[in-house]
């Protein structure tokens, strides 16, 4: 397995991995809700890749180096068209983690993180967040995230994996998120 920064020539693959595991997740809900600023067209992909961070898992599949997880982290002025993301940023004064408030400038948004469903349970969530937090680290404090309450498998790789603190629960929506935080240093 190799980790490293992704490159233009792995947007394709990018997208087809988040493209299934979109799809995935729908159809595994009772509702179909629209995933808010969680599905990146390939020109926000290209912007996350030469202004932001986009870190890959990648293996040998016998035929090539196969893209089998990724994650993303920018700052919130990329996320800020979405209105979750907005929403989460008129709160951030509200939140501090080890007496450090959270505020725009030393926060940065954290996900989503995907992974090719046959590769999962084999350490890949905890590398790709390590090196993540690795190149995020000099210039973030924190990196933050939402995740939906329903989803469990999410909450419980971030908060045990990734030992991401929960900083509030709230509701965009209709729908119940939590808020978590990594101190990145």
């Amino acid at each position: 397995m190799n980790i490293r920064l992704a490159h233009l020539g792995d947007l394709n693959q990018l997208q087809q991995l988040e493209q299934t595991n979109l799809n995935d997740e729908l159809s595994g809900s009772e509702q179909s809700y629209g995933l808010d600023g969680q599905a990146f067209g390939l020109a926000e992909l290209e912007a996350l890749i030469s202004e932001h961070w986009i870190v890959v898992a990648e293996q040998d599949n016998g035929k090539e180096l196969e893209i089998v997880g990724y994650v993303i982290a920018g700052g919130w002025r990329f996320f800020e068209s979405w209105p979750v993301y907005r929403n989460i940023v008129r709160r951030l004064g509200d939140f501090s983690v080890n007496g450090t408030k959270i505020t725009k400038v030393n926060s940065c948004q954290y996900g989503p993180i995907w992974i090719k469903k046959s590769c999962r349970g084999k350490g890949i969530f905890e590398a790709l967040v390590n090196y993540l937090k690795l190149q995020v680290q000099p210039k973030f404090q924190f990196m933050l995230t939402f995740i939906a309450e329903d989803n469990l498998a999410s909450f419980s790789a971030h908060t045990n994996k990734a030992s991401m603190q929960v900083l509030d629960f709230f509701t965009f929506d209709d729908r119940d998120y939590y808020l978590l935080a990594l101190a990145t240093k």
